[in-house]
C-alpha cells in the first residue's frame, strides 16, 4: 500500500486579477520505505507540491492520502497532529535556534509534538552516531559547520522516528563534500530507520540518491525513472 498518495492536485495563486496555476493535475504515489527524488528547475512546482504533501499548503482541487487520510479535507487543526505523528521536515535553511546547543535543538522537536512518552536519549545519541555529530551536541549553531547544522536538522527530523521525511533542497546551502555527506545520511537512515523519504532538489545528480526520480516541469510530472541509490560519481 502507498504511503503517499497524490491524485490530480493542483495549486492556483492569485494575485489582484492575475492567476498563477504551480501545479496542473499531479498524481503519483510513493511505497512505504521508498527513497523518492523530485527534481525539476526553479519554477516547476516541486516546491509547492512538497507544502502540499507535508500538510503546509492547502490544495486548490485534487487530493492528497497520507497512509489513507486525506489532507486535503482536514481542518487546519488535523493537519497540525498528522504533521506531528507521521512527519518530519528537513529544509534548506536549517531553522536551528541560535540560543539552544545541537542536542537542545533536537530536544525541542520532541517537546513541541506533544508526546506523552519522554524523550528516548538512547536514540537520540544513537541518530548522532548515524549522523556523525556525537561530539557536537553541546555546541550551538554558531559553533557548527554548515554541514553540520544540516546533519542536526536531519536529527531533529528523526527524533520523533517519523513514518514520512520530507527534505525541501537540503543541500542548497552546502558545498559539495558537505551536500555528498548529507545526502548519504539521509539515504543511510531511510535504510536502517525504514522511513519512507522524498527529497526535492534542483540537482540531478543528488536525485540520483533516490530509488526512483519524479521528472517536474511548468506544474507537472514530465516523467519517472529508476534511480541508482547513490550520488552520480560516488560509491554508495
Amino acid at each position: 500500500m502507498s504511503t503517499i498518495v497524490a491524485e490530480k492536485l493542483t495549486k492556483t495563486y492569485k494575485s489582484g486579477r492575475i492567476q498563477v496555476t504551480a501545479l496542473r493535475g499531479v498524481s503519483f504515489g510513493i511505497e512505504g520505505g521508498e527513497f523518492v527524488s523530485i527534481v525539476g528547475p526553479s519554477g516547476s512546482g516541486k516546491s509547492t507540491l512538497f507544502y502540499l504533501l507535508g500538510g503546509l499548503s492547502r490544495a486548490t482541487s485534487g487530493s492528497v492520502h497520507i497512509d489513507g487520510v486525506d489532507f486535503v479535507a482536514l481542518s487546519d487543526a488535523e493537519r497540525t497532529r498528522i504533521r506531528k505523528q507521521k512527519i518530519g521536515f528537513v529544509f534548506q535553511k536549517f531553522n536551528l535556534l541560535p540560543t539552544l546547543t545541537a542536542r537542545q535543538n533536537i530536544e525541542l522537536a520532541h517537546e513541541i509534538s506533544g508526546r506523552k512518552e519522554p524523550l528516548d536519549n538512547k536514540f537520540l545519541d544513537h541518530l548522532a552516531d548515524l549522523l556523525s555529530i556525537r561530539g557536537r551536541l553541546d555546541h550551538r549553531p554558531s559553533e557548527l559547520s554548515g554541514g553540520e547544522q544540516q546533519r542536526v536538522a536531519i536529527a531533529r527530523a528523526l527524533v520523533n522516528r517519523p513514518a514520512i521525511v520530507l527534505a525541501d533542497e537540503p543541500t542548497g546551502n552546502l558545498d559539495t563534500e558537505n551536500s555528498d555527506a548529507v545526502l548519504q545520511m539521509l539515504r543511510r537512515s531511510n535504510k536502517e530507520l525504514k522511513q519512507t523519504v522524498l527529497m526535492i532538489t534542483h540537482n540531478p545528480e543528488a536525485a540520483c540518491i533516490g530509488d526512483r526520480i519524479i521528472h517536474m516541469r511548468d506544474g507537472e510530472i514530465r516523467g519517472i525513472e529508476p534511480g541508482q541509490g547513490r550520488i552520480t560519481g560516488h560509491s554508495w
